[in-house]
């Protein structure tokens, strides 16, 4: 018997839910009026617990109508669900706890997701070991594209007893993410690269950060205009230099310690990296630094290994290609990075942050010389 929900009639309109991708959160207006992509998201190197909060209303109200839709998708094999959001959670999809039995009639813990952008779904499945081994990604356990006829991506997946990593500091977090990096590159690569990168409109950007300089007037204030102002007069043969890199690689996109898991242990064991919606091509430096980045203010958790080192060093022992010039492009990206980050001082506006993108950008305008 075919189950219908009138999703309207709960207030949702399932073509908002359709069209809405949580990367386009991460998206500004450029001054033309197209869409560019928006480098800075930022995420707590370390949280204090890991807490689960109820969801927002919205959410509940979504996950709620579709339970008994997707209970019956996954042939009762689905327990009750409990809906919560972390404290570190991103993001529009709600996320469930249950558990799930397997076909010798013992449970597992697993997590649901939904709706979810398509892209997480379609890496999550193409990420998946064909004999069974543990994945560098959560295990599936089931998943579709739709529900009651709607385009409504979801995923049931492994419970992870270990992180995230960000709840607990470790030395070796570092190490043991950057494999987890290099293993992710290493598995994506399998799949063509059929996209473009991202392309950030860094002129915009810096001129925007500039003027949000002179308006707030933040701590070191003439120290900022004089490093903008140095980027600036440089900003062309840096954008020209950092377009010319290699973009025929698949990405994480969004690696940082609240998307890092164990199966084995918070202090040791492999990595698993969840959360897919930001998958997409480009070079592998821009996943490094994006994740060294979650550490720039704090340096002294990188003196034991330098993330953007130990991704090149894990790549290299798996194989997989690593730039001569990797160091430089490595600097021109935080440059580019740390020198726009006024722009989103709502966001980034944490003085121990800038302060850490105003000595990145002078220390690399200081290496970048010609």
């Amino acid at each position: 018997m075919e189950i219908s929900l009138d999703l309207a009639r709960d207030g949702i309109n399932p073509l908002q839910h359709k069209t809405v991708d949580p990367a386009d959160h991460s998206r500004i207006l450029s001054s033309s009026g197209g869409l560019v992509e928006c480098p800075h998201r930022l995420y707590p190197a370390c949280m204090t617990a890991a807490h689960e909060l109820p969801v927002s209303a919205d959410a509940r109200t979504l996950a709620a109508s579709l339970a008994p839709l997707l209970a019956e998708a996954c042939d009762g094999r689905l327990g009750e669900i409990r809906w919560f959001k972390a404290d570190w959670q991103r993001g529009g999809a709600a996320t469930g706890r249950s558990t799930w039995r397997n076909d010798d009639g013992s449970q597992a813990q697993v997590i649901v997701k939904l709706p979810i952008v398509q892209r997480e779904r379609t890496w999550t499945v193409r990420l998946q070991e064909p004999d069974g081994s543990d994945p560098v990604v959560p295990r599936l356990y089931a998943s579709g594209e739709f529900i009651g006829g709607y385009d409504l991506a979801w995923i049931i997946i492994e419970y992870f007893d270990h992180g995230p990593l960000g709840v607990h500091w470790h030395d070796q977090h570092v190490p043991r993410i950057a494999e987890a990096l290099a293993r992710f590159h290493a598995r994506a690569a399998q799949y063509e690269v059929n996209q473009g990168p991202r392309i950030e409109d860094w002129h915009t950007l810096v001129d925007e950060a500039i003027e949000n300089i002179k308006i707030n007037h933040v701590p070191d204030e003439k120290r900022w205009s004089a490093a903008l102002k140095t980027l600036r007069a440089n900003l062309d043969r840096l954008v020209q230099e950092w377009r010319a890199r290699a973009v025929d690689q698949w990405l994480h996109g969004d690696c940082h310690f609240a998307n890092a898991m164990s199966r084995v242990g918070i202090d040791e064991g492999p990595v698993t990296l969840i959360d897919l919606a930001e998958v997409h091509a480009g070079n592998w430096i821009e996943d490094a630094v994006y994740f060294e980045r979650q550490l720039w203010a704090r340096p002294e958790r990188m003196k034991p290994h330098k993330p953007v080192k130990a991704v090149a060093a894990a790549r290299k022992a798996m194989g997989l290609p690593v730039e001569p010039e990797y160091a430089r492009l490595a600097m021109i990206r935080r440059a580019l990075l740390a020198g726009t980050a006024p722009k989103f001082i709502r966001s980034e506006g944490n003085p121990a942050h800038l302060g850490a993108c105003l000595d990145w950008i002078e220390r690399a305008m200081n290496e970048l010389k010609q």
